[in-house]
């Protein structure tokens, strides 16, 4: 089954959102660049996406940060569309 995003929360920081996401993505991990996503399907994919800087997976959600550059209006349909291929657990 993919992930599908439910809500989408802010953050204290305007460069990060709260993905709360279905199903739940298993195990507490945090990569801050891709490289340290290798392995991790679930990070590959986000990472996978241009503009992307760092990725928190928690129990319950996705926290998601993106560069300078970027805005939120281009980056949710990426953020969804790589969450729909990405497995799940």
């Amino acid at each position: 089954m993919p992930y599908e995003i439910k809500q989408v929360e802010t953050t204290p920081s305007p460069r990060a959102r709260k993905l709360i996401v279905e199903p739940a993505p298993g195990s507490i991990r945090s990569f801050f660049k891709p490289d340290d996503a290798q392995g991790d399907p679930l990070g590959e994919a986000l990472f996978g996406i241009e503009g992307v800087t760092n990725v928190l997976i928690h129990t319950a959600f996705i926290s998601v940060s993106i560069a300078p550059d970027q805005n939120w209006k281009t980056m949710l349909p990426k953020l969804r569309a790589a969450l729909k291929v990405a497995p799940a657990p």
